[in-house]
């Protein structure tokens, strides 16, 4: 039920939030196939008002000018793919991410020569004129055999006004407040729900 619940969020989510990829130029979506597979899901599921929601993979704070909780980021292993998520609390509003992820090898976070993130180099960015609430990127997971590192920076506007916001984690080595977060393919849960037998 758990993979129910976070398909059909990254559907909502894909239909209001557009991500694009910074070097490309594309738009991050789904194919058809997938597509049909969250519509199949959804004929088969239900969900009730009593329904516990299952917590995430990886939920860290999205910390706006280093000191304000401006909303949190996830992480889920869906059907081979990274699902992360930005999400604010109210008040807080998305103009702009950067998101950048690899196997924690030394160097793989584009940097200057101080240790400082580059996130104008990170591998994804969206923008929004209007603000969002929420932005998910949908990732092919396949190269990664276990670990992997994150760093998600966001552009926010909230009571203190515009602010840069980081994922909560580990410090990077230079001089900054920014911040990736390290996780474990092997504490995710990926278990495809087609393969559970009810009757055991």
């Amino acid at each position: 039920m758990k993979n129910f619940y976070y398909l059909a969020v990254v559907l909502f989510s894909i239909m209001i939030t557009s991500c694009s990829v910074d070097h490309t130029n594309e738009t991050l979506t789904i194919t058809e196939a997938e597509k049909q597979n969250l519509n199949d899901l959804f004929d088969r599921s239900s969900f009730g008002e009593d329904e516990e929601e299952d917590e995430s993979c990886i939920t860290v704070n999205l910390i706006a000018g280093q000191n304000h909780v401006a909303g949190t980021v996830t992480v889920d292993i869906i059907d081979g793919n990274f699902v992360i998520t930005y999400s604010t609390n109210e008040d807080w509003l998305i103009y702009g991410t950067h998101l950048s992820i690899n196997n924690c090898e030394n160097d793989d976070f584009p940097t200057t020569g101080s240790g400082n993130p580059k996130v104008g180099h990170f591998e994804y960015s969206t923008d929004s004129d209007s603000g969002v609430t929420e932005v998910v990127y949908i990732i092919d997971a396949s190269d990664f055999e276990d670990r992997f590192c994150f760093a998600a920076h966001a552009n926010v506007t909230g009571p203190t006004g515009g602010e840069s916001a980081w994922a909560e984690g580990e410090d990077f080595p230079g001089k900054n407040w920014a911040m990736y977060v390290e996780g474990s393919i092997l504490d995710c849960d990926t278990e495809d729900p087609d393969d559970e037998d009810p009757k055991k």
